[in-house]
């Protein structure tokens, strides 16, 4: 007995928080508390946009704040405010989000309150933050993906170990993309910490209407995943279970989910409020984490004329900047398209095109060769995707032998979930990484959307321009051979509306090659609509996609398209050519119709669908009068349904005829038989 009364001693002292850090996270909860408390007396002027705050959830958000490093990267979702405090910021910043001012250091008023974005080497990093729930977990188990590649191949740029933190709530975790997260942390061993705070509500949906089982149970599925249950309401017992957490990660053995239960003790957001809806208030309040912190103050000698002042000074500290922060600018209607696109160095085109001596190359071959230039130049480079690894290198061989070049770390295998292909390249980008994914057919694209969409397209707006998306999604796309409905879809007028991405369709291997390196240079995310029927050639009629492979420093700027084929003067000026804007395959059957009007066709190939190359759009169109636009995807759904729109706005006082588009037949999928 007096041995396990020793040990229990023992224990105590060695992990009994130090008067300063109590001290610390007092000023911290009830800065948070008063911000809580000022945010809803003030609700006529701070619900002017949706807001939530971390009311209940307090202790254990600073608990985890307090314990992260400048190296770290974070996550946070919008109840967060309490670990933002914990970690630096300031409430005057919080509240210039709040009120979407122009000087909110995270967004510059454009998105809503606690969805920060930091890149200052004062501060842990935050990345983009939608507020998507859960969209987070793929994005942040990216950037583990990305420390852990880093240390493995040797450029880690921290003398200490940094981690991930991916903040949850329970509510999000039966979204599908975690458990994509938590497959790939676990399968990979990553230095990533899920942080769950677990209030046993949704909206108005509460736990036992909503989940079979709570995150603790969940994870068991995934084996590898450390499991560490914290009680919320106790700062004491939440501050030690995090610092367990910490040193797992950092000392990397493997991923670590912290399952915090917490009370709600506020409303859902401003626009959602608890009395429409909660019959619990009462149970919550007893768990209330502020006088459990401030009980364990007195307990370790603050008096409670001590604990007075803090909670006068935070008052007082909270008012002012609130004031202070309603002086201030909102932004200006002409910042409205700033930080849409990051700026490129590619401007131009660039390098030997057409090298003398070389044999013609086949597609696939010009984009694989593209890549092994970048991978030999570059550490920063790395592939993955389904089947791109050793065994077979791409269903289209489009990565044959890279991985035996260079290494299973730098050309993966993942599994079958394309959000996660998508959205970790996110997380990639953020640790200074350069990643080229695949989604090995056109078809399987949708599950992805969701990361291309959310994250991927607004990270850089959406930060006000601190952390753009530098990745390649490439896409084998359109029908050939026996691909039948689900081998065989076309995408583009989807992927075209999705603004901040870039996006090129082209029909030739030295295109394909000049594209592929600029968009490695580019800073921004781009999607490379390459088409499985032009890889080879092998199809009568597209041995023109074979072309003598560019040297390596071959560039090929975005929004540049080419003339494929002239009509003649005399043609033009009679009124009887015609100009037909295309890509892709297009480029081909435009070819082979024009046999039937000689000298009568222009074919424009736009090779870049997002930008768009509207210089020489409008020019061709104007020359020619009439304008027949070719795509492959059905006419009545198409990509160029908006094209036509741009056209007829621009130049129809040059038009002498309808446009005219010819497309796929509009059934829902291609069938199998030819």
């Amino acid at each position: 007995m007096s041995i396990i009364l020793i040990c229990i001693f023992v224990f105590f002292i060695k992990n009994k928080l130090d008067k300063k850090l109590l001290k610390k996270a007092f000023e911290l909860i009830t800065i948070a508390r008063s911000m809580s408390n000022l945010f809803e007396k003030e609700k006529s002027i701070t619900a002017t946009y949706v807001h939530a705050t971390s009311k209940g959830h307090e202790a254990v958000q600073i608990a985890m704040g307090l314990q992260l490093q400048n190296c770290d990267y974070v996550y946070p979702y919008y109840r967060d405010d309490s670990m933002l405090l914990a970690m630096g910021i300031q409430p005057f910043d919080l509240m210039l989000q709040l009120l979407a001012k122009e000087k909110d250091p995270f967004s510059g008023g454009r998105t809503y309150y606690s969805h920060p974005s930091l890149n200052d080497p004062n501060f842990p990093k935050i990345p983009h933050q939608s507020s998507a729930t859960g969209m987070q977990a793929i994005p942040a188990t990216g950037a583990a993906m990305g420390i852990q590649y880093k240390e493995i191949v040797g450029i880690n740029d921290n003398t200490s170990s940094p981690l991930v933190v991916c903040s949850l709530g329970d509510a999000s975790c039966t979204e599908g993309e975690i458990s994509e997260a938590f497959q790939m942390a676990v399968l990979k061993k990553l230095p990533i910490i899920y942080f769950v705070q677990d209030n046993e509500w949704d909206i108005s949906a509460n736990a036992k209407e909503i989940r079979a089982q709570d995150i603790s149970h969940f994870a068991k599925g995934f084996k590898g995943l450390k499991v560490i249950q914290i009680d919320g309401q106790d700062f004491s017992k939440s501050y030690h279970g995090v610092k367990i957490a910490i040193n797992n990660v950092r000392n990397r053995k493997g991923p670590v989910l912290i399952h915090a239960k917490v009370p709600l003790l506020n409303h859902h957001t401003s626009g959602v409020r608890m009395e429409w809806y909660r019959d619990d208030l009462d149970e919550h309040a007893l768990r209330d984490p502020y006088p459990a912190l401030k009980e364990l103050l007195l307990k370790n000698d603050f008096s409670p004329k001590e604990l007075e002042e803090i909670v006068a000074n935070s008052n007082q500290l909270v008012d002012d900047h609130f004031k202070r922060a309603l002086k201030e600018n909102d932004p200006l209607p002409n910042q409205l398209h700033d930080h849409i696109f990051a700026p490129t160095t590619v401007t131009e085109e660039k390098g030997d095109r057409s090298p003398k001596g070389k044999e013609p190359t086949v597609m696939v071959d010009s984009a694989l060769f593209a890549i092994r230039e970048l991978m030999e130049s570059d550490k920063r480079c790395l592939l993955y995707g389904q089947d791109v690894g050793g065994r077979l290198g791409g269903v289209f061989r489009e990565a044959a032998t890279l991985a035996q070049q260079f290494g299973k770390e730098r050309v993966f295998n993942t599994p079958i979930q394309e959000a996660f292909i998508v959205g970790s390249t996110v997380g990639m980008s953020a640790v200074g990484l350069k990643p080229i994914v695949e989604v090995q057919f056109a078809d399987y694209i949708w599950p992805g959307l969701n990361q291309l969409f959310t994250e991927v397209s607004r990270s850089y707006y959406l930060t006000n321009g601190k952390w753009p998306v530098s990745m390649i999604l490439r896409v084998p796309t359109g029908a050939y051979g026996s691909g039948g409905p689900y081998h065989s879809s076309s995408v583009e007028s989807i992927v075209t509306n999705i603004k901040g991405i870039k996006v090129a369709y082209p029909s030739t291997g030295a295109d394909l090659k000049g594209l592929l390196k600029s968009a490695y240079i580019d800073p921004n995310p781009v999607l490379l609509l390459e088409h499985k029927g032009l890889y080879w050639s092998k199809i009568p009629g597209t041995e023109g996609a074979k072309t003598i492979e560019p040297d390596e420093n071959y560039v090929l700027p975005f929004g540049k398209a080419r003339t494929v084929l002239e009509a003649e003067n005399n043609q033009i000026k009679s009124g009887e050519s015609i100009a037909i804007i295309t890509y892709g395959r297009g480029v081909y059957w435009s070819l082979e119709a024009a046999k039937k009007f000689k000298n009568k066709i222009e074919i424009l190939d736009l090779r870049s669908l997002s930008p768009l190359d509207e210089e020489m759009i409008f020019a061709t169109v104007n020359r020619h009068g009439k304008v027949l636009l070719l795509t492959e995807e059905p006419s009545s759904a198409s990509f160029t349904l908006g094209l036509a729109g741009l056209i007829q706005k621009n130049c129809f006082e040059f038009l002498d005829a309808p446009i005219e588009i010819v497309g796929s037949q509009d059934t829902p999928a291609i069938p199998l038989n030819k």
